[in-house]
């Protein structure tokens, strides 16, 4: 037996992956071995074989942003023509469309514009929440910092706020990749990862709960990619507030950074190791929006036991030249055609209903 099966056979026996072992599987593993193993933890953590979704929609309330990150498409600047801030009457809309079409989670973030303050975001959030029986999973670690810096408040206080307004969870947004070398380079107006974590931290400690996410595929090395997951990990050890991981590979087209796409080989390598070290995240949640439905399916043979959302509006990563698109009733055939059983959860991973 070589060493790589039997690094794997003792973590799908339940063996915490040290960083070491992890760089070592990431750089020399098969890629069917280390799916197989992936898919065996997978099972050990979520027995038989349902895979969750969530019916949900991303709103983006603004695309006025001062980061100008090199790697996204998206942001505007305030005197940019297709520069928009979002009315409340505007997303409430947007929010009826979803619950008429029996969505539960409302996916809500923006870039961090300059003169939107605390005010606006209570307001909208207030309106959503008084109105429609919605999940509000809102506001990126960027964001909150963003909010604070402006309000001259603790990033306590306004998460106290937030969530006095409505609040309920966070989505992992402005990760990229948890080391400030990366940072510096790609995102350098952008928060650091202590930064981001504290601001993690602190929503857990008032009861909130969060997704984590990496973007892969910039200026990264493999060493820096697992030092991602073990901040994460560690957090989590800690806290136990992150619900899910969701990897996904940076989307180049229309970018100021450029560069190409990470390969499907590539994104199924990352999700397995991810499966395999973060033995204490929960779920795994599979990027059909940046890699498309088919691979979302391998990846379900790869450790993934989540097929994110439906995405009635996705505008960051479409932004960036990635159009992939789905709806309920094909998400369905899709899980099912893999062999798996559909459910519907919401954003904390209750089902709903199986189909």
């Amino acid at each position: 037996m070589s060493r790589v099966e039997q690094i794997l056979g003792e973590v799908v026996e339940g063996r915490r992956l040290t960083v070491e072992e992890a760089v070592e599987l990431y750089r020399k593993a098969d890629l069917l071995l280390l799916g197989k193993a992936a898919a065996l933890v997978r099972e050990r953590m979520h027995p038989g074989r349902v895979v969750t979704f969530v019916i949900d929609r991303n709103i983006n309330y603004t695309n006025v942003c001062y980061c100008g990150c090199s790697f996204c498409a998206f942001y505007r600047q305030r005197e940019d023509p297709d520069a928009y801030v979002l009315s409340v009457e505007e997303v409430l809309a947007k929010v009826e469309e979803l619950v008429e079409q029996g969505g539960t989670q409302v996916l809500l973030q923006g870039g961090l514009h300059p003169d939107l303050g605390l005010n606006y975001l209570e307001e909208l959030f207030r309106a959503i929440k008084s109105r429609y029986p919605v999940h509000l999973h809102a506001l990126s670690p960027p964001e909150v910092i963003h909010l604070a810096r402006k309000e001259k408040l603790p990033v306590r206080a306004v998460l106290e706020r937030l969530r006095a307004a409505g609040l309920d969870s966070l989505p992992g947004g402005g990760a990229e990749i948890l080391v400030n070398r990366v940072r510096r380079l790609i995102s350098p107006r952008k928060i650091t990862w202590q930064e981001w974590v504290a601001v993690m931290i602190t929503a857990f400690s008032l009861g909130l709960f969060a997704s984590a996410t990496m973007m892969f595929g910039t200026v990264e090395t493999v060493e820096e990619r697992i030092e991602h997951l073990d901040r994460l990990r560690h957090v989590q050890d800690y806290t136990s507030g992150f619900t899910a991981f969701i990897p996904w590979a940076y989307q180049p087209y229309n970018t100021a950074l450029g560069g190409k796409p990470s390969s499907t080989v590539e994104y199924l390598r990352l999700l397995a190791l991810s499966r395999l070290f973060l033995d204490n995240i929960p779920n795994i949640q599979c990027s059909w929006v940046t890699q498309g439905t088919k691979v979302g399916q391998v990846a379900l043979a790869f450790g993934a036991n989540d097929f994110g959302g439906t995405m009635m509006e996705e505008n960051v990563v479409r932004a960036a030249g990635a159009a992939y698109r789905t709806n309920l009733e094909e998400l369905i055939r899709i899980i099912k055609d893999a062999g798996f059983t559909p459910a519907q959860r919401t954003t904390d991973y209750r089902v709903i209903r199986l189909f």
